[in-house]
């Protein structure tokens, strides 16, 4: 997506000043990303196409996880289906944050119970040294899935892309999969602090071309998932992930697209991670948002925070917690609505679609209040 065209989506139709903006949720959803005035709060989910919903499972029976990534028309079919079913504001594309580890020549897989697992981590400078940056365009399967769903979409709903973030990539990379104290991850930053360095240099390369990929595709914003950022302690996000993330995000928003940065449990990173100059923040549910957003001085918009384990709940329970989030926005510019992590297996589909039921008819209330 052009410059031209995010100036066109998010400042031409009415104007910054504009007290009621159209009614496009591409439009809806980009303002929001720049904090500027919007008619309504905008409202996706984390997680939105997945295992809890019936459509999904049905494409699963017949195909992997990662068949479904590689292929542009299953992943586009399951993206399209998952917005419509919700009426949310914006379709984020399905894809697997490790996509980009196999261009760079680490192979993964898939373990029942165990989630990915790559068989031969990266450990020493000579294992950062042999990976690859320069076969990004193999990950062009997303682009293309991105394109089908800009094209059945328009700008009838924002189009989100989305990479993993340097050192979720790297911890993932160095622990063989998922980890609990991340210890080797540490090793490597504490003890190979050059490897350390190229490992996230070679992984913001290949990043961003995946990126500008996924833009030139038709993203209308991207968000870096940094999901397990919260493993660290200020100190070391400041001294050992900052800068490249700052990097990535800056070269992201050349493309022109605004950029929402996330990660789980990061609520003592965030001033840490606003420097960054990440347009939008998301946001877990451990934090309340009103303070969350003040520590921040409001200077970037916020993304979330409802605990996707409230759409277990009875509905006056969802809805009085909705509200709640709403409330702690205030009304502000910048705040789009969305869970702290992603939906899990299991979640009642109509708990989901009556969120954005819930979004919506807070905004009507406060409107004509």
């Amino acid at each position: 997506m052009s410059d031209e065209k995010v100036l066109k989506t998010a400042v031409t139709e009415g104007g910054a000043g504009s007290e009621q903006m159209p009614a496009s949720s591409a439009s809806r959803f980009v303002r929001a990303c720049l904090r500027q005035p919007v008619d309504r709060t905008p409202v996706w989910f984390l997680r939105q196409a997945g295992r809890y919903m019936a459509e999904y499972m049905a494409v699963r029976k017949h195909h992997s996880l990662l068949e479904i990534c590689k292929r542009p028309e299953l992943a586009a079919e399951v993206t399209i289906t998952a917005a419509e079913k919700l009426d949310v504001d914006a379709a984020i594309i399905f894809a697997d944050l490790l996509l980009p580890l196999e261009c760079m020549g680490l192979g993964f897989e898939f373990q029942a119970g165990e989630g990915p697992v790559i068989h031969q981590p990266v450990r020493t400078a000579e294992d950062v040294v042999r990976l690859r940056t320069d076969r990004t365009d193999e990950l062009i399967y997303v682009a293309q899935a991105i394109e089908r769903v800009a094209a059945h979409f328009k700008d009838a709903l924002a189009m989100i892309g989305f990479t993993g973030a340097p050192f979720t990539l790297a911890s993932y990379m160095i622990e063989g999969g998922g980890s609990r104290n991340y210890i080797e991850t540490k090793r490597m930053m504490y003890r190979q602090p050059e490897a350390w360095r190229l490992l996230l240099e070679k992984l913001a390369t290949v990043l961003r071309d995946y990126a500008r990929q996924q833009v030139e595709g038709g993203a209308d914003v991207i968000q870096i998932f940094d999901s397990w950022v919260g493993a660290l302690c200020v100190e070391d996000y400041r001294e050992f992930v900052l800068p490249i993330t700052t990097t990535l995000v800056r070269e992201v928003q050349a493309m022109g697209v605004p950029v929402i940065y996330f990660g789980v449990d990061s609520a003592s990173l965030l001033p840490a991670m606003k420097e960054t100059g990440a347009d939008v923040l998301g946001l877990d549910w451990r934090t309340p948002l009103d303070d969350a957003w003040r520590r921040l001085d409001y200077g970037c918009g916020v993304q979330g925070n409802l605990d996707p384990i409230t759409l277990f709940a009875e509905p006056d329970l969802i809805r009085n917690r909705v509200r709640n989030i709403l409330a702690k926005a205030g009304g502000r510019p910048g705040h789009i609505f969305n869970l702290g992590h992603g939906i899990v297996p299991g979640t009642p589909v109509e708990n989901v679609q009556a969120v954005v039921k819930f979004v919506r008819e807070y905004a009507q209330e406060t409107q004509h209040g």
